[in-house]
């Protein structure tokens, strides 16, 4: 019951969170003089097409832009009636793109599905290789093991993300016959789910996620060693040797339990680190994630776009958290969710 009632209180907190990150995101990306609609209008008086002026002028009352700031943000996230009613975020209306000239919703729409899977799949990869190597470097502390993992982690935070891609791309695909580029082959893009299409993304997503993951698995590498090194060296480690408790057993119930608390918190964070530090690799590889679509909005100032990518993040970033804050109150049993007037 008292889980239940953390749960709803973390989720009601996740909410009122993101109502003021969706205020900052709005006010940030209109902090730039003129929007993509001001500057096109100043370029087509420029040049003397009427014509063009009187449609952009229009667009911009269709889409509340010649309207105060604050006014622009209610009616974007749903909060107030725009020239069409009540049409925002809120009431699943993502605005339109002035620069791809779509709604929102269809130019990130397989995007979204496509960034996190990719991003989930190397999230799965970073624990999977950061924690074994971890654990194995701090047990066999200043032996080949340690050096070697060492090695590893260093080699994966020196190694450029796009330098990485482009030699995976090329080995991957001379010796193992892997695709290049994007996430899918091209038969495939628009065509329903299908084995082959699913196939066809699973291999697509070989490399990517490699070279996603890897700086993120070598610095948790490095971190839960140092924290396990940390632990190992407590007396209650000691006291449970000279009870006879045996080696992988030990590791297991105490050192790795306590040292693995960071990186369970860390779930808040890592999932939308890879989404907006992954936006140079999208553009590399070709990949269609919502990164390229973030950094061509960004250039254009075209605000709905940029701010739906952003307050994606966001949210990612506020579900990752409340979900981390669960799994620590389930992990360590130091921590009362009772004691946060819950």
């Amino acid at each position: 019951m008292m889980f239940l009632r953390y749960a709803l209180y973390r989720f009601g907190t996740m909410l009122l969170t993101l109502w003021v990150v969706s205020i900052l995101i709005f006010v940030i990306i209109n902090l730039p003089p003129g929007d993509y609609l001001s500057n096109q209008i100043a370029e087509l008086r420029a040049t003397g097409q009427a014509d063009g002026v009187a449609k952009a002028e229009f667009l911009r009352k269709e889409y509340a832009l010649d309207r105060p700031l604050w006014e622009q943000y209610l009616i974007w996230a749903g909060f107030a009636p725009g020239p069409s009613g009540f049409s925002g975020l809120i009431q699943g209306n993502f605005g339109w793109s002035f620069e791809f000239d779509r709604p929102v919703g269809e130019i990130v729409g397989d995007a979204l599905w496509l960034t996190v899977l990719l991003n989930l799949a190397a999230v799965l990869f970073v624990y999977a290789v950061a924690l074994p190597l971890g654990v194995l470097a701090a047990a066999k502390a200043e032996t080949w093991a340690d050096y070697t993992a060492g090695f590893i982690a260093y080699l994966g935070l020196a190694t450029p993300n796009f330098l990485l891609a482009l030699i995976l791309f090329y080995y991957g695909q001379k010796h193992f016959d892997l695709p290049i580029g994007g996430m899918m082959s091209p038969e495939f893009e628009g065509e329903p789910m299908s084995w082959l299409k699913v196939k066809s993304i699973l291999l697509h997503m070989i490399v990517p996620t490699f070279v996603i993951g890897t700086s993120g698995a070598a610095a948790m590498m490095q971190r839960l060693r140092a924290n396990m090194l940390d632990e190992l060296h407590k007396p209650y480690v000691e006291t449970a040797k000279a009870k006879g408790l045996a080696p992988g057993r030990l590791l297991a119930k105490y050192p790795l339990r306590v040292a693995f608390n960071p990186f369970v918190a860390d779930i808040g964070n890592l999932l939308p680190a890879m989404v907006s530090g992954s936006v140079l690799v999208s553009v590399v590889l070709g990949l269609q994630t919502i990164g390229p679509y973030l950094l061509a909005a960004l250039k254009s100032q075209d605000q709905f776009l940029a701010g739906f990518v952003l307050m994606f993040v966001a949210l990612l970033t506020l579900i990752g958290t409340m979900i981390s804050d669960m799994l620590l109150v389930l992990l360590d049993p130091r921590i009362r969710y009772g004691s946060r007037g819950t």
